[in-house]
């Protein structure tokens, strides 16, 4: 019997944590894509984001990715109908880095 998937395979060779503190800027409309700085980021790199506290009301972390190497992404919404501004602090990034930095190939 042969077996056939289309799961993308593939290990994680790094798995870490990075605590930088980022300030936002408003955000004027339902979401916005705001990008920061962090050291060591790599294009493929899998990002989780939270902050490490209270968050503005009305604002939230829809998605975050490495858009450019050393370059994080997050995209906030806002769901107050009026400018608001994503709090600044300490936010938790957690890195899973893929083997080979790149995306496996499906399995046949």
């Amino acid at each position: 019997m042969s077996l056939q998937t289309t799961i993308l395979r593939g290990n994680i060779l790094n798995s870490f944590l990075i605590f930088p503190t980022l300030t936002p800027t408003a955000v004027s409309g339902s979401q916005a894509t705001q990008t920061f700085t962090i050291p060591g980021l790599m294009v493929n790199d899998f990002v989780n984001v939270c902050l490490q506290g209270a968050q503005t009301t009305g604002v939230g972390i829809a998605n975050a990715w490495v858009s450019a190497a050393n370059t994080l992404s997050i995209q906030f919404t806002n769901s107050t109908g009026s400018s608001a501004t994503p709090a600044s602090g300490v936010y938790s990034l957690g890195v899973d880095r893929l083997e080979g930095n790149v995306y496996p190939t499906n399995a046949a």
